[in-house]
């Protein structure tokens, strides 16, 4: 008689346990490369087709309507108004961008916009609904306008830009919310300090798969930043989370290498736009950021985060550096 051998229940058991334990341990990992990898994707593919259809527009400024509550050359109250972000969608981006759906900045919502947010720091955040609940330094009079002053009148472009947020869906899919400043400024090429609030047109905060999670900046949120009116510059940095302290800006590039090969120095631009999304990056409130922009052998830009400031310094200085990705 031939003796049969088999598995006994019991090994069968302990094998299905031990492939239970190594799926659970590998199968998140696995997902999250997958995931990381799409949003990379579909990530760089926005970029791009905002980057094509911002260049089509004759100009970024002067959509809409934005005026504080005043009063008339005849002294009679008059009221608010706001409808430059919506108008820079209805009759602005839409004729260059295919968009499904538009929504005010009280029906956010509607357009697949999530009411609360993870930011890159790891803190929840509420999602603005106008420019200064997305970054409050954009209320205020900054006196680098053309004519170098600041001014009063409400309808001087430095004072007071606090516009709604409009919002409206891709035919991809993404959800994105825009905050408007119709009175930006051109670059004058400037040699000394000046604030980087009068550059920003159009900001755009988008989550690449609408309110499915996880709805954290880095993996599906991320943000478009067009600086100058005509010939705007479009930028689209996702920042690296960990900040380096204490670097020359002639030592900043390496420093971004060393932490990680994937990594570089962002340029001036894209320092102006991780300001303007500060809060969703949790970014600090002091100090200073280098860029990758260099004025001369010796001088080179950098940014505060706190007030939006781009100064030209000595690369010898010691700043901080926060690193993009490629």
């Amino acid at each position: 008689m031939k003796k049969h051998s088999a598995f006994t229940m019991a090994e069968i058991l302990l094998s299905l346990t031990i492939i239970g334990v190594v799926a659970a341990i590998t199968l998140p990992s696995l997902t999250g490369n997958i995931n990381e990898r799409t949003w990379n994707t579909q990530r760089k593919a926005l970029y791009a087709r905002f980057s094509q259809g911002l260049a089509l527009m004759p100009s970024l400024g002067g959509y809409g309507t934005y005026k504080l509550a005043g009063t008339d050359a005849e002294g009679n109250a008059t009221s608010a108004q706001d409808t430059a972000a919506e108008t820079f969608v209805t009759e602005g981006l839409s004729k260059v961008i295919k968009i499904n759906n538009i929504c005010d900045h009280e029906h956010l919502q509607d357009c697949g916009i999530v009411s609360s947010y993870t930011n890159m720091a790891g803190s929840i955040n509420s999602w603005p609904t106008k420019l200064s609940e997305m970054n409050s330094m954009f209320t205020g009079t900054y006196n680098d306008g053309p004519n170098g002053t600041g001014g009063t009148d409400y309808t001087n472009p430095q004072k007071d830009i606090d516009t709604f947020a409009a919002a409206f869906e891709t035919q991809n899919g993404e959800s994105i919310a825009i905050y408007y400043n119709p009175y930006c400024q051109s670059d004058m090429n400037e040699n000394s300090t000046y604030y980087s609030q009068t550059k920003m047109c159009a900001n755009f905060i988008y989550d690449l798969n609408g309110n499915k999670g996880p709805n954290t900046v880095g993996k599906d949120i991320g943000f478009i930043t067009a600086i100058y009116p005509s010939d705007p510059i479009v930028v689209a940095p996702l920042p690296v989370i960990q900040a380096i302290s204490g670097k020359k800006q002639s030592e900043a590039s390496e420093a971004c290498t060393a932490m990680d090969a994937e990594s570089r120095l962002p340029n001036i631009h894209e320092l102006q736009a991780m300001f303007y999304n500060k809060d969703l990056l949790g970014m600090p409130e002091s100090g200073g950021f280098w860029s990758s922009s260099v004025i001369s052998s010796t001088t080179a830009w950098d940014q505060s985060p706190r007030t939006g400031q781009c100064f030209p310094d000595s690369r010898s200085y010691t700043r901080d550096v926060r690193c993009i990705k490629r």
